[in-house]
């Protein structure tokens, strides 16, 4: 199989457990998007093969000040469909693999070593809160990183452009895929893929009011009206740039600690600059603009660790 081809097999799979449109995003090197957007399936097929082959296209990318290297760009894409929920496993260990091969309609590998699961679930009760919850369940049952799953991978076929991986890039590499294979919430349990619901937690009486903040280890979301007031003024001079605000907003997330799969469905709530990006079929917005935010904090973090 050609790199097309293996490109075209991954959206075949998605395809076929509901995915009817994929968000896709172009990172470099260093993990900074440069570009997304919003595709339906019919949509990407046709222009799948011009991204790929830019996505190949190597130029000098900087890596620091005094070093150089030869590289193209990341693919990725998100899956969405109708009446489907994608749970994505990543970083997963031989063990862990085995458990969950029986469930997963795809398996993959974005580097040597590194394998990754995806399970299609049908009738989960809608809402993000409780898909975010089931999720938790399967991840404390399978292990692995709920704070950092964004729900989205590199597309098959293509390279895994990554400073560590330089200038040997590791091809992304379909294993195993199961057409079709649509789980319910029962069949997890069964096969023991979902841990039991957490217990509620212990209500306690509010002492003190504070803003923005919580009780320690406690996630909080930052204020968007606040992000809004102190955003600078728009191009036009007509009101606040809600770009920047989403952004702001969006990097005090990172900073509370929530990932980006939970900051873009967070800011599609919050953010009207966000709600009408959707409702113009551009539903890449929102995750690029977590995604850069993730960055720009990560990098504000490895800063202030040297300093």
């Amino acid at each position: 199989m050609t790199k097309l081809d293996d490109a075209f097999a991954m959206l075949d799979v998605y395809a076929s457990v509901g995915a009817d449109s994929f968000v896709v995003t172009k990172t470099d090197i260093l993990q900074e998007v440069k570009w997304g957007k919003s595709y339906s399936d019919s949509e990407l097929r046709k222009r799948l093969p011009a991204m790929v082959r830019t996505a190949a296209r190597r130029r000098p990318c900087k890596i620091s000040d005094s070093e150089t290297v030869m590289a193209g760009e990341n693919l990725i894409i998100r899956p969405t469909g109708k009446g489907v929920a994608f749970l994505q496993l990543d970083d997963l260990t031989a063990d862990k693999l085995e458990q969950v091969r029986p469930a997963a309609f795809l398996i993959h590998a974005t580097s040597p070593g590194s394998h990754q699961a995806w399970i299609a679930v049908s009738g989960l009760p809608e809402g993000k809160e409780a898909f975010k919850g089931f999720m938790r369940r399967v991840r404390k049952a399978v292990g692995g990183n709920d704070k950092s799953a964004s729900h989205a991978t590199r597309l098959a076929g293509t390279e895994n452009f990554k400073e560590r991986y330089a200038p040997d890039y590791p091809v992304v590499t379909i294993l195993e895929t199961h057409p079709g294979r649509v789980m319910t919430q029962q069949q997890l349990e069964t096969l023991g893929l979902v841990a039991p619901p957490e217990p509620a937690p212990a209500v306690f009486p509010l002492k003190t009011p504070r803003e923005h903040t919580g009780s320690e280890g406690e996630r909080t979301w930052p204020d968007y009206e606040r992000c809004i007031a102190g955003a600078p003024p728009n191009k036009e001079g007509t009101g606040p740039d809600r770009s920047a605000a989403d952004f702001f907003w969006c990097k005090m997330a990172a900073q509370r600690g929530h990932g980006i799969g939970e900051i873009a469905d967070k800011l599609l709530e919050v953010s009207a600059r966000a709600q009408e990006r959707a409702r113009r079929h551009d539903g890449g917005y929102a995750l690029v603009t977590a995604l850069n935010a993730v960055a720009a904090a990560e990098r504000d973090r490895v800063k202030r660790g040297r300093g």
